[in-house]
């Protein structure tokens, strides 16, 4: 399970790379016009969609625009280079953090700074309405937003839809000298999350059928047709944290004071009584008191249009999954007001800003294609001063391999693209008896249903469903950590210069060897009651990494590791740290038996029976060493420990 930002958020992502010591997005050179005086350009405000081929003309004067002026701080360039010091385990300053108070006033905006800005906006005509330590949000007609950014919105076709854009890169004043790092909501194409991550909406009870295998192997599909010259297992009913966490070497480590946050859209309303029956009825420790909470919004917005309720489950499997793999870590849900990037933004910016947590798991994106470079901006310099502090951000690589199927086009998912954030793939698991770990395989799979006659499987090994994404950015450099590691022809695939390769690290993620989760839902009657069910995604495999760093932090004595990325590939290539993960580990193919309801509750809308190859991942692949489906691999027995003492 994972979420993926929907289509209509237009552009392509230009996030900061380790190497530079600017920040995410800079601002131009000052030049002197003949009208007026000296401006300094916001490159990348004008949407690569903005085309003068798909220029419908002017805007008009009178229509509303909402926008979001981010403040770069007094020290942008002083932000990013301690972001990449404070992480960098060869630097002086490693593990040197900052509280938020110290990273605000260091490279926060200053009062004046702010004032300057207000002026500027309200000057042109723009009514301020918030302003935060990180943007002043404005509202006003075209013609103000026009005299404030020095450039004309016009309408522009994208797709089948119209949408406004400015016609050229905003400016602001020189004046300013720096103080203003981006603008967004200049173009209204949507900017929104949503989540394709094999999660059923909770409004509607779903349930697997059997059989099933309680673990890998243990119940073979012998009636049905062979794979691969052999007889198949079922599909996993569900693993739990006890067979999740020794796989994943987690030792006597539980996570104990150590502090994880999530973030999704909207709350789940039963979340206390699911994870809690969850944990009980499958040996989890016990919920504390004051272990989990929660930091939700005033109100909430676009319930309908994000499908709010879809978010529910979101929340359900991240919250389970991190605690049935780190059962005493401190868990804080933050949710966000909508599915809307500005919303998840500000999500993030309450765990900075009041440093809620040091591990962050982030369950949603979108894919590269669709992300503006006013927004990486901001997400950007969210994550340095998350890295300042401390603070390390997790997010989901995808579900759709490399995005042809679903997008058309290859590319991997943002903000996993960041380079400063460590960018979560996924794997197929097998747990064997006694929980024991057998191997792990890339998450790509392939299906073929069940011939009429029941004597064979058609067109096996069938077509492409789902996997881990991955793959090389096309608009971010490659980081300085990734450098003689992520081979050559990975690195340059589009840029001979070499860019970011996502993901950097995996583990379980595969519907079909997935994960047990336990959700209120509505049954066919009217009623809700708790039920559960299997699912997956890299939306599993996110919470699981956070997890696992809780445990590493506990062994590391509690101090914070931030941005691990770094330290994640410096560990790779040790001994014993990682399992090294490819797409065939047995040698003689991979697949599991699914018999599925037709109707998602029960028999009576008929059973359907395919087979499910495992190791498919697109054009993607797991092989020996650092592969764009894994990463560096998954945690091995050796990975906790190998924090201990560093």
């Amino acid at each position: 399970m994972r979420s993926n930002r929907a289509t209509t958020r237009a552009g392509v992502s230009m996030a900061a790379t380790l190497p530079m010591i600017a920040g995410a997005l800079a601002l131009g050179i000052p030049a002197a016009h003949a009208d007026g005086p000296a401006r300094s350009a916001l490159t990348g405000t004008r949407p690569l969609w903005a085309t003068a081929n798909a220029d419908k003309g002017a805007a008009a004067d009178s229509a509303r625009v909402n926008a979001r002026v981010y403040l770069a701080g007094r020290d942008a360039a002083g932000l990013a280079a301690y972001a990449k010091a404070v992480s960098d385990p060869s630097s002086p300053l490693y593990g040197k953090h900052l509280s938020a108070k110290q990273a605000q006033a260091r490279f926060g905006a200053t009062k004046a700074q702010v004032t300057a800005v207000k002026s500027w906006l309200k000057s042109a005509g723009l009514t301020v309405t918030g302003v935060t330590a990180h943007y002043v949000s404005v509202s006003g007609d075209v013609a103000a937003a026009e005299k404030a950014f020095g450039t004309q919105l016009h309408n522009y076709a994208k797709g089948k839809h119209t949408y406004r854009a400015p016609a050229k890169s905003a400016s602001a004043p020189a004046s300013l000298k720096g103080a203003v790092l981006t603008v967004s909501g200049l173009d209204n194409a949507p900017h929104k999350s949503d989540h394709d991550e094999q999660l059923p909406p909770p409004d509607a009870v779903f349930k697997n059928a059997g059989p099933f295998s309680s673990y890998f192997g243990s119940k073979t599909a012998s009636s049905l047709p062979s794979a691969y010259g052999h007889k198949i297992p079922y599909a996993i009913q569900g693993y739990t944290g006890k067979q999740l966490r020794p796989a994943y070497g987690a030792g006597k480590y539980t996570g104990k004071h150590v502090r994880i946050a999530i973030t999704d859209a909207y709350a789940s309303p039963t979340i206390a009584f699911d994870a809690g029956s969850y944990a009980k009825k499958h040996g989890d420790a016990a919920w504390k008191t004051g272990q989990l909470h929660q930091v939700l919004p005033a109100d909430y917005t676009k319930t309908e249009e994000c499908g709010a309720s879809g978010w529910y489950g979101e929340e359900t499997l991240d919250v389970e999954a991190v605690h049935a793999v780190a059962p005493n870590a401190d868990v804080t849900y933050v949710g966000a007001a909508s599915c809307y990037d500005d919303d998840l933004l500000d999500s993030l910016s309450k765990i900075v800003d009041n440093h809620l947590a040091d591990i962050v798991s982030n369950s949603w994106g979108d894919v590269e294609g669709n992300q503006t470079p006013d927004l990486a901006a901001a997400y950007d310099q969210v994550f340095q001063f998350g890295a300042v502090q401390g603070i390390g951000f997790y997010f989901s690589s995808g579900d759709d391999g490399d995005q042809v199927a679903a997008s058309g086009v290859k590319q991997v998912d943002t903000p996993a693209n960041s380079a400063w954030v460590t960018a979560v793939g996924g794997t197929s698991l097998a747990v064997g008896k006694g929980d024991t770990y057998q191997w792990e395989t890339g998450w790509g799979t392939q299906k073929a249903n069940l011939s009429a006659d029941g004597k064979s499987w058609d067109a096996f090994p069938g077509a492409f469903t789902s996997g881990a994404g991955g793959g090389t950015s096309k608009t971010v450099p490659q980081p300085y950590y990734q450098q003689g590691i992520v081979p050559k022809k990975l690195a340059t695939a589009n840029n001979k210069a070499g860019n970011r390769v996502v993901p950097d690290i995996a583990a379980i993620a595969d519907p079909n060897t997935g994960f047990l989760v336990g959700q209120t839902q509505t049954f066919p009657d009217g009623t809700q009651r708790y039920s559960e069910y299997r699912i997956g995604g890299t939306s599993l495999a996110a919470p699981v990494i956070a997890a696992v760093q809780a445990l590493a932090q506990e062994a590391r004595g509690g101090k914070a590791i931030g941005f691990a990325n770094p330290s994640i590939y410096q560990r790779y290539g040790k001994k014993g740290v990682f399992h090294d993960v490819t797409d065939n580990p047995t040698g003689s193919g991979l697949a599991v038996a699914r018999t599925d309801f037709v109707n998602g509750l029960d028999a009576s809308g008929g059973l359907a029976t395919s087979v499910r190859v495992l190791g498919k991942d697109s054009s993607l692949h797991a092989v020996k060493g650092y592969d764009d489906v894994t990463g560096v691999g998954s945690p091995s027995n050796g990975y906790v420990q190998s924090y201990k003492g560093h």
